[in-house]
C-alpha cells in the first residue's frame, strides 16, 4: 500500500520519513512555491493538489518540477489532459456514482483518490470503496486520518484501497502498513506504478511479489 504525505501549507517542511511521495496543496497560482519542502529530500516523488485548474496552475507545477497533479472531478481541463510529463490523480467524492467511475477509467488518468470526509469504516462505506476498486483499472487512492489504526488500515486493504493520504504520523504508518496481511477476499489487487519516478522501486515491490506467487504455487 502507498502512503502519500499531505502537505496542506506550503511553507512547512515536516518529516518525510516512511512516505512513498508528497502531496502539497496549491490553491491557486502566484502562491508560495512547495519547491522549498523537498530540499531536504529530493528523492522523494511530489505533486500538487490543485484547487483552481487551469493552464496558468498547470504550467506552474510543471516549472517547478512537480511530479503529478491532483484536480478535482468537476475540473478536468484539456491543458493537464494534454500535458505528457505530469502525472494525473482525479479527486471524486466518498459516494462516487458508478457511471462517473466508468467515465473516468476511459481518461488519461493514472489513479483515483477518495477525498472529503475521513473514512468511518461503515459496512456501507467500505462496499462503495470495494465497489469503487472493481470498477476501475487504476489505482485507488484514499484521504485517512493520521491516528488510524492497524485494523483500520487492514479494512481499506480489503476493500481494495492501493494507497492512503494522510498528514501526519508518517513513520507510524508505515510501519504498520508494512505489517498489513494480503486482503483475503477477492482478486490480488497489485499496487501499479503512480508516479514516474516511483516506477523502479515499485517494479521491485512487483517482482518480490511475483516470486512469492511462485513459490506458493
Amino acid at each position: 500500500m502507498m502512503l502519500v504525505a499531505h502537505i496542506a501549507e506550503p511553507g512547512t517542511e515536516p518529516d518525510f520519513s516512511g512516505a512513498d511521495a508528497v502531496l502539497v496543496s496549491v490553491p491557486k497560482a502566484g502562491a508560495k512555491s512547495p519547491k522549498t519542502l523537498f530540499k531536504a529530500a529530493p528523492h522523494i516523488p511530489w505533486g500538487g493538489w490543485l484547487k483552481e485548474v487551469g493552464r496558468q496552475e498547470v504550467q506552474q507545477l510543471g516549472e517547478l518540477g512537480a511530479d503529478f497533479a491532483v484536480f478535482p472531478v468537476a475540473s478536468v481541463p484539456r491543458a493537464i489532459l494534454e500535458d505528457e510529463k505530469l502525472g494525473k490523480i482525479i479527486e471524486v467524492e466518498p459516494a462516487f456514482d458508478a457511471s462517473l467511475l466508468k467515465a473516468i477509467d476511459d481518461l488519461p488518468l493514472d489513479a483515483v483518490i477518495v477525498a472529503g470526509e475521513k473514512p468511518s469504516f461503515s459496512w456501507r462505506e467500505l462496499m462503495l470503496l470495494r465497489r469503487g476498486a472493481n470498477m476501475l483499472s487504476k489505482p485507488l487512492l484514499v484521504m485517512i486520518s493520521p491516528d488510524i489504526n492497524a485494523e483500520e488500515l487492514q479494512a481499506l486493504c480489503e476493500a481494495g484501497a492501493s494507497g492512503v493520504v494522510t498528514t501526519d504520523n508518517f513513520e507510524k504508518l508505515r510501519r504498520l502498513i508494512n505489517k498489513l496481511a494480503p486482503p483475503k477476499s477477492g482478486k490480488r489487487r497489485r499496487v501499479e506504478p503512480l508516479l514516474p519516478r516511483l516506477s523502479s522501486r515499485r517494479g521491485t515491490v512487483a517482482e518480490e511479489e511475483e516470486e512469492e506467487e511462485e513459490e506458493d504455487d
